[in-house]
This record gives structure tokens, C-alpha cells and sequence, in this order.
């Protein structure tokens, strides 16, 4: 795909980029399986260069001369998200399924999540990446994390309208997206009607106190989705939902290249098994075996000290390894304060 891109970019026959699913999905997210069996079969840093290189990626859609749409159609989670959310259009269906599971496998909030969650309104994005719920399209519409809702039988029409485009003009691009807009049907239900009380409850300094706040609303209240909510944290890796919580926390006020640079120290720490094994148990758990019931060590929140979710965000203590090195663009990275 980055090779793609590159050729593409330069063609002064392409005005746009569209970037879709074959199949059900969009994408459903990275092979973790693939990365687990290359750490335990070979060195760490086989997982760390195909991760680098997805980065990279990326980032090249970020950051691309053209405009990149995304049709998201089906389900968007992990990797996809990385590959769709960076985008300058994301048009999504009454398909779409988004979501960023990864504190339920030992992992945490990547491929720049911590910057696109952060800029979501208030602390949404903290709800999203702590818990893994699954929010959709017209959701994704509603909050800022999709730029047009269309009926899934309409995109073959966007598609064939974008074919016929002589401009790169992203106004002139999103008027032909808009012709196709349907008016999304946002339920009383749906994530973002909760904003007040998940504001309320995931600003707080730490998951310790994020998950005493809901546990407090759960007293109060009866909706459903609170329960679950709790329900998720619980189940999650301690150690991952503390390292999430500080990602994003940090990717506020960083620039993409800074996130996914912040990603990767993360995520070599992870394969290091720096601290924690929890990736490893939470592959196994899921994927391997599927008894969906993980061993995490440590096994508890209070015993997730900041020195150890400290050390993932440190450099690596090898003398070969190198911070990402992202190539240089010429476009710019939106950049905007998140919406708090």
C-alpha cells in the first residue's frame, strides 16, 4: 500500500484516493497472531519492523498531497482504524462498526489513536480507548470520528462520482460526497448522547479513580451501558489501561508524528516484554487457546505502579535500536487542540 501511495502520489492523473474493504469489512484489525508467532519463534524486533512500517503508512495517509477517502463499510477497528481515521474523508454506512479493543488482549491504543481519540469532544476518546466500545456510524458522524453517512447501496455511487473527478480541490471533493449524504438516525442510546456522564467519569487523573467514578454512577442509575463499561475495564489488562490513559493523555497537545513516535517506543516495549507479558497471555487467551480468560500480571490496578507504565514510554535499552524516523512530507498534520 505505501508503494501505492508513493506511485499515486505523483501521477498527475490521480486526483483522489479511495481506500475500501474487500468484503464484509473495512478492516478488522492487524494479525496479531502473525506478530506473536514471529516474537516467539525469532527476535522482538521482527514484530517491531512490520509495526514500523504500518506507522509509516500511516502516516503517508495523513500526510498525503491528495485527498484519501475512506469507505468504511462494515466493521473498523485496530490497524483499520490507523489506515481510515488519518484520512482527509471518512464516509461511513448504517454498516459501520467502530472500535479499539486493545486493553482486552494486553495491548494498547495505537496506530495513532492517541491522537484521533484525543481530538474527539471532551473525553470521549478516553471512554473509547479504555473500555472498547463500539460505536457506530452515525455515531462516528455525530462525535467527529467520520466526515459524511452514507447508505451502504449508495457507495458504489460515490465511488463511481469520485472516478469522474478532474480536481484534487477538497471542497469541490466533498460537495460530490455530500449529493450522497444521508441524514444519519442518531439513537437516544448512542455515545455520545452519554458525553455528560462519561465526561464526568473519564476525566478523572487516573483508571483508579475512572473506574471508582462509574462504579459510583452504576449506584446511582440504571443504564446499561455503564455496567458494561466497568464490565470491560475490569476484564482488561491493568497494565494496558494504564498505558492507554497515558497515551492519549499525552497526545492532546503532540502532533502526530509525535504520537506515533511515542507508539512505538510503546510498542517495542511490549514486545520486549519490558515489564509485562499481558500481549502474549492476551493473544493466547483469545486466539490460541480461547478460553477468553487471560492471566494478567500484574493482576491488578493498584499494583500497576507509574514507574513500570513509565518505562514503556522511555527509550529502548539496546544499543541497535532506533526511534521511528518518519519520512519527510511536504503536507501538513491538522493539528488542532482537542475539543475539551
Amino acid at each position: 500500500m505505501t508503494k501505492k501511495l508513493k506511485v499515486y502520489e505523483i501521477d498527475p492523473e490521480v486526483k483522489v484516493v479511495v481506500l475500501k474493504g474487500n468484503g464484509k469489512a473495512f478492516c478488522a484489525g492487524g494479525d496479531v497472531v502473525a506478530s506473536y508467532i514471529y516474537m516467539v519463534a525469532g527476535h522482538w524486533s521482527y514484530g517491531a519492523n512490520t509495526y514500523k512500517k504500518k506507522l509509516i503508512l500511516d502516516y503517508a495517509v495523513a500526510t498525503y498531497g491528495k485527498p484519501v477517502v475512506a469507505l468504511i463499510d462494515g466493521i473498523v477497528m485496530g490497524a483499520g482504524a490507523g489506515l481510515s481515521m488519518h484520512g482527509a474523508f471518512k464516509i461511513v454506512t448504517e454498516n459501520t462498526v467502530f472500535a479499539m479493543p486493545e486493553t482486552a488482549i494486553g495491548h494498547f491504543v495505537d496506530v495513532g489513536a492517541s491522537h484521533f481519540l484525543s481530538r474527539l469532544p471532551g473525553f470521549l476518546g478516553e471512554y473509547l480507548g479504555l473500555t472498547g466500545t463500539t460505536i457506530r456510524g452515525e455515531g462516528m458522524v455525530a462525535c467527529g470520528l467520520a466526515t459524511h453517512f452514507v447508505l451502504s447501496k449508495d457507495l458504489h455511487l460515490v465511488e463511481s462520482a469520485l472516478d469522474e473527478v478532474t480536481s484534487s480541490d477538497t471542497n469541490k471533493i466533498s460537495k460530490i460526497i455530500s449529493k450522497f449524504e444521508h441524514k444519519p438516525n442518531v439513537k437516544q442510546d448512542d455515545v455520545y448522547s452519554r458525553l455528560e456522564i462519561i465526561n464526568k467519569c473519564f476525566s478523572r487523573k487516573t483508571v483508579e479513580e475512572i473506574l471508582s467514578s462509574l462504579e459510583i454512577e452504576a449506584g446511582n442509575r440504571a443504564d446499561k451501558w455503564v455496567l458494561e463499561a466497568i464490565k470491560s475495564m475490569k476484564a482488561g489488562s491493568p497494565i494496558s489501561l494504564k498505558i492507554s490513559l497515558k497515551s492519549i493523555r499525552e497526545g492532546r497537545m503532540q502532533a502526530l508524528d509525535q504520537c506515533l513516535a511515542r507508539e512505538y517506543n510503546i510498542f517495542c516495549h511490549i514486545m520486549r516484554r519490558t515489564v509485562s507479558i499481558d500481549f502474549f497471555e492476551g493473544i493466547r487467551a483469545k486466539f490460541l487457546d480461547k478460553d477468553e480468560n487471560p492471566k494478567w500480571e500484574p493482576a491488578r490496578l493498584e499494583l500497576v505502579s507509574d514507574e513500570m507504565v513509565g518505562q514503556y514510554f522511555s527509550r529502548v535499552d539496546e544499543d541497535d535500536w532506533e526511534t521511528l524516523q518518519l519520512p519527510a512530507r511536504s503536507s501538513s498534520v491538522d493539528i488542532m487542540r482537542p475539543r475539551l
